[in-house]
């Protein structure tokens, strides 16, 4: 490796550099404050290495990893994303479980997570695209059920643990049938195979597939949802709040660049699954969304819905379609920080506060939650002037125009 590729690798090393101070410092000394700290800090200066690494990009390092403009840009919010779920973290854990030792590993379990999505988004190799999803999804299944002292917590780690085995076991069957047949492992050898094929091999178009309903999976797309609603309400609020962000966010850029390196929408196959998908996700999320009770599990079917949308876009194909889906991700996310991070304050001050009713005079007491979590929802449900209607706008548009 030559100077400029660790240039372009400094937000991955710098990261992973500081997971080690992290440890280190617990090691050393348990403090909640100084470890918070150190973890926001951390999150703070890989974001600040981001326009260094811009200098030399696009650039191959080795074939497992490219960073590139689509790279930097998804590397931007998803360590944005976790610098203020960091800040949410801290209060939401001293309210609620300051009896439990042990809590400083929690930011670590962050910042490793967050070191996966790092590598999801760069990933250019089925390798580096295996790792940085295994190390994101065990990641948040020690997250989702850190919180020992309560039930909940436990039963959603249990169910996103069987969700990250079964995804990851569509996705290896499916990797091993691409490489059986491609003989290749980076996602640009393929799709030169692609393009040199006349007939696609039935073996290779279902491996395809297998890999595609493994970051269904992930996403959370119907039908391939049923443990979103569940693992939303059960995990400490922050934690579902970098599940709905962070951990979406990463796969969606790999997603994304899967299907530009590779031309899989091309496919007709692809083009029909991926609508099939995007029409079950956008009527299973929203009519489930209003018959519920508790506000995780609203946001987490409107979540099912938005990535419906996100599909439409996608299918556009090209510039048009990365535009898109790029912008919306943006906006849902910018959205959903703002929603989450309503119920986790409103929950720091004593209990879970996630029950529709418990926001009942909400406005009265905490004017300024109350103004942000309308904007928020008005904005995720599509409403004229606000941003989330650009986006769905922008989405649909770049879909019709497909």
């Amino acid at each position: 490796m030559i100077l400029q590729d660790f240039i372009a690798l400094s937000p991955i090393l710098d990261l992973g550099a500081f997971c080690l101070v992290t440890m280190l410092a617990i090691a050393f000394r348990r403090n909640h404050a100084r470890i918070t700290v150190c973890a926001f800090m951390s999150c703070l200066f890989t974001l600040a290495t981001l326009p260094w690494a811009a200098t030399v990009a696009p650039r191959a390092v080795t074939t497992l990893l490219v960073v590139d403009g689509h790279a930097l840009l998804y590397m931007g919010l998803i360590l944005s994303a976790t610098m203020v779920i960091i800040a949410l973290s801290y209060r939401y854990l001293n309210s609620q479980f300051h009896e439990q030792e042990g809590v400083e590993e929690y930011y670590l379990l962050l910042l490793l997570a967050t070191f996966g999505g790092l590598v999801l988004t760069t990933a250019a190799h089925f390798v580096s695209f295996f790792l940085g999803f295994e190390l994101l999804g065990l990641s948040l299944c020690s997250l989702i059920g850190y919180v020992r002292t309560r039930r909940n917590p436990l039963e959603a780690a249990v169910k996103y643990l069987l969700l990250s085995i079964t995804a990851s076991a569509f996705l290896l069957f499916g990797l091993a049938l691409l490489y059986f047949e491609s003989g290749a492992m980076t996602f640009h050898e393929i799709g030169v195979s692609v393009k040199q094929w006349q007939t696609v091999p039935a073996l290779w178009l279902g491996g395809l597939i297998l890999v595609l309903v493994g970051i269904a999976l992930k996403l959370g797309l119907a039908p391939f949802h049923m443990w979103i609603p569940d693992v939303y309400q059960g995990a400490p609020t922050p934690i579902t709040t970098y599940i709905a962000t962070v951990s979406k966010a990463a796969v969606m850029a790999l997603l994304l660049r899967l299907a530009t390196e590779v031309g899989i929408l091309e496919l007709p196959p692809v083009v029909h699954l991926f609508s099939l998908l995007a029409v079950v996700s956008m009527v299973t999320g929203n009519v489930l969304a209003l018959l519920q009770q508790n506000v995780k599990r609203l946001l987490a079917y409107s979540s099912i819905a938005h990535f419906g949308y996100v599909l439409v876009a996608l299918l556009a194909g090209g510039p048009p379609a990365a535009e898109a889906v790029t912008f919306y991700v943006i906006v849902y996310c910018a959205m959903s920080l703002g929603a989450f991070g309503v119920v986790t304050v409103y929950s720091s001050e004593g209990g879970d506060k996630d029950r529709v009713k418990d926001f009942q005079g909400l406005f009265w007491t905490r004017p300024w939650l109350a103004g942000m979590l309308a904007l928020s929802l008005l904005s995720l449900a599509g409403i004229p002037v606000t941003a989330g209607f650009i986006g769905k706008f922008y989405a649909i548009t770049a879909g019709v125009d497909a």
